[in-house]
């Protein structure tokens, strides 16, 4: 079978570039998988295709973000290649910040499927359980009820496709009831890398307290560096505060900013753009991950990395964070995200007591592990197979 996933892809900064690569990474790996067609973002260094079997992908870099050219390029190149299926790794903004071009982005499944090609789209985020002020749109009430008009109707062409994956139950019940839809099902996040024996030992030298992502608009680091500095004064421990990641597209110069703020605090790294050879690493050096968050916009993938490394992680009780304890089995230290004295004692109960850093870490290890990428991988293709036998009576896919 020759399947098509259109994606950002490392070393690319777009939104989802680290989940494509991983999805890719273990499509390759299916004996059913004859050929992938990589329909990614343009790119000046060649794509990382630093895995086994990437003799089978065959990359056609055919969109850029924020172009009003994306959408006739994708359409252009799948009609030449003529995949089996196509699989979209998407959210709201995947193909840019501009209204226009991240639109017609989105309307890319329906026209596939409205004319013949199996067509999954994998739907990080949905407009109903995103909340517009946090996560950068706007704190207009009148301009809240613009976006909010136009993500249900995008939604609406989203749901064209032959099948909408999402990553948590809720919002399949959310889009079930709103949209009177039957197509829309839960594929798990997945944990990008398993590792099989983490070191679950404290690590020697300072304790690290890592938060990794893209910052400035629901994710705040200030609260973190505030925890810190008042950590410092309670307990005899080497603190070092890392910050990996970049600014959002939305709040640009954001890291510069709290660097100046807080440059007479020590004990301050701040990593900037994290390459994936590198993720493995600040992930196993840090002692606890933080999730300075004042709202969420999805499942985090965040999360699953630091189970799949065997990490303990202090969280927000809010939104999805929430949902993902409750239905993949994480666990966490929760806190106030209004209240940097919260996130304080919650990072010092993981600090000071090591049988319970550990006890988190074993537990998010094995909720990483019950759902690994390969599984993930699994359930696309069931799915693939399930929309052929249903359109031709028979399937592209052979029984796995």
């Amino acid at each position: 079978m020759r399947i098509a996933v259109v994606t950002s892809f490392p070393p690319s900064k777009v939104t989802l570039n680290e989940y494509g690569y991983h999805l890719v990474k273990n499509f390759v790996n299916k004996s059913d998988i004859s050929e992938l067609l990589l329909l990614t973002d343009k790119t000046k260094a060649p794509k990382q295709l630093d895995f086994d079997n990437n003799d089978k992908v065959k990359v056609r870099e055919c969109w850029e973000f924020d172009s009003y050219l994306s959408f006739f390029n994708i359409l252009k190149t799948v009609l030449s290649e003529k995949p089996d299926a196509v699989l979209f790794n998407l959210q709201f903004l995947k193909f840019g910040s501009k209204k226009v071009p991240a639109a017609m982005g989105l309307m890319l499944p329906m026209v596939l499927k409205a004319i013949g090609i199996p067509t999954i789209v994998l739907l990080h985020n949905i407009m109903e359980e995103v909340d517009l002020s946090q996560a950068g749109f706007s704190k207009s009430n009148l301009l809240k009820k613009v976006y909010s008009f136009i993500g249900t109707n995008l939604t609406k062409c989203l749901l064209r496709a032959n099948t909408v994956a999402v990553t948590i139950q809720k919002y399949v019940d959310v889009l079930n009831a709103k949209y009177k839809t039957d197509n829309v099902t839960l594929i798990p996040h997945g944990s990008f890398e398993t590792v099989k024996y983490p070191d679950f030992e404290p690590k020697v030298g300072p304790k690290k307290i890592m938060a990794f992502g893209k910052f400035g608009t629901y994710k705040k680091v200030e609260i973190m560096i505030e925890a810190a500095q008042q950590l410092r004064e309670r307990i005899n421990e080497e603190i070092e505060v890392v910050i990996a990641g970049t600014d959002s597209p939305n709040t640009p110069g954001y890291l510069d900013a709290v660097q100046k703020k807080y440059s007479h605090v020590r004990g301050i790294t701040f990593t900037g753009y994290v390459e994936e050879h590198d993720v493995e690493r600040i992930f196993t050096e840090s002692t606890v991950v933080v999730f300075p968050y004042t709202a969420t916009t999805g499942s985090s993938g965040v999360l699953h990395q630091a189970g799949s490394y065997g990490k303990a992680v202090v969280m927000p009780d809010l939104g999805d964070l929430a949902l993902l304890i409750e239905d993949e089995g994480y666990r966490g230290e929760f806190f106030n995200p209004a209240c940097a004295s919260s996130l304080s004692i919650a990072i010092e109960n993981i600090l000071v007591n090591d049988a319970y850093r550990r006890e988190l870490a074993v537990a998010n290890y094995k909720a990483a592990k019950a759902l690994s990428m390969e599984r993930i991988t699994n359930m696309y293709l069931e799915e693939f197979r399930r929309i052929d036998e249903t359109k031709f009576g028979k399937s592209l896919i052979g029984d796995m």
